[in-house]
């Protein structure tokens, strides 16, 4: 039996037979058969609605499209059997259905597809077309381009370019299976198996991005590849490098494998390559080797810096091994480590070690010595922990490091003489009244003198203001209400030692322990409506675990001074009171003028203190055999608190601080209000007078003040000290005035000014990120007014932050607009103590950075000193931003730190260790 659509005949004995058995399944064996196939745009039914030529309906495309009509020639091919359709052959009602399953189909989900031209069903070749962004869904399987074929026989999707008007390819598959994205010139994608034929395909994994001649997709997790580039670059079509491997395996966000491999520059080979090598491609840190930079040394001779291994130890905290060696024999340790919990904390800590010999054993200069540093960073999220803070940061270590270290120049370190530490925890306990613990531990390094003072640790105790005579819901005015006291504990272990003795024993041998306790009691109050007082006592008693006594010694002739060893403590108290007001004063211009108004903020404050002498904890000793002289003392002398006083005191302070604000007419027409624009931030004068004093009672006038010009970039300091009294002719201040002694009113024994400028040019704004972070960790200053700070061969950090480069694309062929910025600094000191009227210090400071094109950047730091006659520390930078590589050049001229480096490498941090660099090794002087 035969059925044909076109050329309409029948077996008619066999159609009358199955007449009700056609009509009772051909309904729904059919749809169920289309629906299982998916192949909802073929309605085999037409033969029963017409006879001739049929039309097939899209479902997603109106347009009729008409089924191509079979030849003669090809009856056999076009004709349908019921079995086909799913209809059984019943001869009589005995005969039994077919017991054999049916096969399931091979599609696993629902393939949704769309077209902008048209889709096309070829049901003799069992093919969908889509033509023009075409689209195709099944599963986790995305596909676009500009022509999709799916053959349901086979289970396959080929996908391809199409030509435009120009005749040039266009809309390339974009083929996207769960976060793989690939896109290829052409695609071969089966169903069932999963494999993938890529040609030309192109794919991103983090950094890295790869384009291969011939890819096929194995399974969900490897790809074998030919011919495969990969490369850092942006444009992979046109990439400014790449490195071409023959074979390659590739297992997304884990591995790439690589057999041959040579590097291409511009398209040019080099011989730059390796006969195999792998890629870890895996979103968490990986531990690996680090390779050393070659470098070579007047000193030290050839040496290999910065090469170790990198422990990714877990998600939370890693430690990366560095050292150096040279041929001479010195060598150094470096460990790293960073950690972070999310909305906890992070920090990291950095050791340092260096073995430095110069020169050969045997030689007059031949010199050995050891230099360390310890760095440790830790900020706590605020939100972790309301009431409990912890916060670590540390510098200290030899005194010399920075200066004399041979794998970093720290400029701004060296020139910088203090190195600081400070280690903080705190706890507020909220209770009534809320109690506020810290324990503190610091340290102050003096790189010059070498002296290091340390505090371990220092405890802190506080309770909060208690109102005895006010209830916590009642205003608190008045002299009464306002009666408050507080209680406070110090208590320090204060440790003053030398570099040569840092934590050795005698170190803590001489560490002093004391406590010191204060209740201040105060109020506050307004008298005549414009004055507001303040006045209180303050009691404070202070323990010692160790004092000192002073006995005159026969046998050795002289007064000696012995520690002892025992608990001791002093009690003082003292009062105070201070009177203060605001006087505001306005002188009008008009408002025609420029400057309408300049506004005078006047906030003039007296104040008097008293403290009563405490002679009882002073003894007396002889001061020679006789025990004729007679001298004083207090066994609490060089106590971290100090000692008790033997004279009172009885003073009267005198301040006034100054505010000067104008009034300008804004230049914008539209504007209502006038802009305000301060003249003086701040004007003070401060002295201090000695009711109790027998002689010279007046204390020096203190004269300081500062203001912001220019929109707040430029940054005028000032101060002077006048003293009322002259001197005699060995420098001593005498009872008599200045200006009784044929002078001026008052004699200017110092004065200062520092003047900062900062200069941004038009829509280039300097970002924090530009900040000397690290050189400021090392002591230094955060700006580049001592240049920048410049870590030797290792260069993992400058190449991670690619961020900070950004390409800048010229939006004209030429430009006149050059971003640039500008910092300068003045400092002027003058000395007069002596009658010496002599300029101390006189320098100017500058540094300024200009990007001449969009790929160029030059950089200068330089200053001059008027007092020496010699230009300060200079440094020059280059750099160019070469897409997916970076060049840099650094020189320093002159001076102690004359030096001069190249480097060209890679941008990204993969592959960092692709580098080239040059440099020369400043001269040291091993202190």
């Amino acid at each position: 039996m035969v059925i044909i659509l076109k050329n309409t005949y029948f077996d008619e004995k066999f159609i009358v037979s199955l007449t009700h058995q056609i009509a009772s399944h051909i309904f729904t064996k059919i749809a169920f058969k289309l629906l299982h196939t998916n192949l909802f745009h073929i309605v085999l039914l037409s033969f029963f609605l017409t006879i001739g030529t049929s039309k097939v309906y899209s479902q997603e495309n109106p347009k009729k499209l008409p089924v191509v009509n079979p030849s003669p020639k090809n009856e056999a091919k076009d004709t349908l059997s019921l079995q086909d359709l799913g209809i059984e052959k019943k001869i009589s009602d005995t005969q039994k259905s077919d017991t054999i399953k049916k096969k399931k189909t091979t599609l696993e989900g629902i393939v949704k597809r769309n077209a902008l031209d048209y889709e096309r069903i070829d049901q003799k070749n069992k093919l969908i077309t889509l033509y023009n962004q075409a689209e195709l869904y099944y599963l986790d399987v995305e596909l676009k381009s500009g022509i999709i074929v799916m053959d349901y026989a086979k289970n396959e999707v080929y996908a391809g370019r199409i030509k435009d008007s120009a005749g040039n390819f266009t809309q390339r598959p974009v083929f996207k299976q769960g976060n793989n994205i690939v896109e290829p010139d052409s695609i071969r994608f089966n169903f069932k198996t999963k494999k993938v034929l890529i040609w030309n395909s192109r794919s991103k994994q983090d950094e890295l991005n790869f384009i291969a001649q011939i890819a096929k997709k194995e399974n969900d997790s490897v790809y074998f590849m030919h011919n495969v580039k990969f490369t850092t670059a942006e444009d992979i079509d046109d990439p400014e490098y790449y490195f071409l491997a023959r074979k390659a395996k590739f297992v997304p966000k884990k591995k790439v494998v690589v057999g041959l491999t040579n590097m291409y520059i511009a398209e040019v080979p080099t011989p730059i390559g390796l006969p195999f090598a792998f890629f870890p491609m895996t979103e968490k840190s990986q531990s690996g080797v680090i390779i050393p930079t070659f470098t070579d040394t007047r000193r030290q001779g050839y040496s290999l810096q910065n090469g170790g291994y990198y422990f990714a130890l877990s998600d939370y905290y890693d430690l990366t091994f560095l050292g150096d060696y040279y041929t001479n024999g010195s060598y150094a340790l470096r460990f790293e480590s960073s950690y972070a919990q999310r909305y906890r904390f992070r920090g990291n800590v950095n050791l340092r070690f260096e073995n430095q010999i110069t020169s050969e054993r045997g030689f007059p200069d031949y010199s050995k010595s050891n230099i360390y540093n310890i760095q440790w960073t830790h900020t706590q999220d605020p939100k972790s922990n309301p009431t409990s803070r912890f916060s670590a940061s540390v510098n200290l270590g030899s005194s010399t490091y920075f200066q004399n270290s041979l794998n970093q120049l720290n400029v701004g370190s060296r020139l910088n003489n203090t190195m600081s530490s400070s280690i903080s925890y705190s706890k507020t306990f909220n209770s009534v009244p809320s109690v506020n613990l810290s324990l503190t531990a610091t340290h102050s390094q003096n790189t010059q003198t070498e002296q290091i003072n340390m505090t371990l640790p220092t405890l802190q105790l506080s309770v909060d203001r208690i109102f005895p005579f006010a209830k916590e819901d009642q205003p608190k005015k008045g002299f009464i209400k306002n009666i408050n006291f507080q209680y406070n504990l110090r208590g320090e272990n204060q440790i003053r030692t030398t570099d040569s003795l840092f934590f050795t024993s005698q170190m803590f041998k001489d560490a002093k322990v004391g406590f010191q306790h204060s209740i201040p009691l105060n109020t506050n109050f307004k008298v005549f409506k414009h004055f507001s007082v303040s006045t209180g006592m303050n009691y404070n008693e202070v323990w010692y675990l160790k004092t000192i006594r002073k006995e005159f010694d026969v046998n050795q002739g002289r007064v000696v001074q012995t520690e002892v060893n025992k608990f001791d403590a002093f009690r003082t108290y003292s009062f105070n009171s201070n009177v203060g007001t605001t006087i505001y004063g306005t002188f009008d211009f008009g408002e025609t003028k420029k400057i309408q108004a300049i506004r005078h903020v006047m906030r003039p404050s007296v104040s008097y203190s008293y403290t009563p002498s405490f002679e009882k904890y002073y003894d007396t000793y002889a001061m020679d055999a006789s025990g004729a002289m007679q001298s004083d003392y207090t066994r609490f002398e060089g106590g971290i608190f100090g000692a008790p006083g033997k004279s009172y005191s009885n003073n009267l302070g005198f301040s006034l601080n100054n505010t000067f604000e104008a009034k300008v007419r804004s230049k914008d027409s539209t504007a209502t209000e006038p802009r305000k624009v301060m003249l003086l931030n701040n004007l003070n004068f401060s002295t201090s007078y000695n009711i109790a004093a027998d002689s010279l009672p007046w204390s020096p006038v203190r004269v300081s003040g500062g203001t912001l010009l220019f929109k707040d970039k430029m940054n005028i300091n000032f101060g002077a000290t006048l003293d009322p009294y002259a001197i005699d002719n060995s420098g001593r201040r005498i009872e008599k005035y200045n200006i009784d002694n044929g002078g001026s009113l008052f004699r200017m024994t110092s004065a200062n000014m520092t003047i900062n400028y900062s200069l941004i040019s038009n829509g280039n704004e300097k970002k924090d990120d530009n900040k000397n972070i690290q050189g400021a960790r090392n002591g230094g200053r955060e700006d580049d007014l001592f240049g920048t700070n410049t870590n030797f061969g290792d260069t993992r950090e400058r190449d991670n932050n690619d961020d900070d480069i950004k390409t800048k694309e010229p939006s004209e062929f030429f430009t006149t607009k050059l971003p640039w910025d500008l910092t300068f600094a003045y400092s002027l000191t003058y000395a007069n103590v002596n009658r010496e009227r002599q300029i101390i210090a006189n320098s100017i400071m500058l540094s300024g950075n200009i990007d001449i094109s969009p790929k160029w950047k030059m950089g200068i730091s330089s200053g001059y000193d008027f007092v020496q006659n010699g230009v300060t520390f200079t440094q020059l930078r280059f750099e160019r931003d070469l897409l997916s590589w970076r060049m840099d050049f650094n020189w320093t001229p002159f001076g102690q730190n004359a030096y001069w480096g190249f480097f060209i490498g890679v941008k990204s941090g993969m592959l960092s260790d692709i580098k080239w660099e040059k440099r020369t090794q400043p001269d040291r002087v091993i202190r």
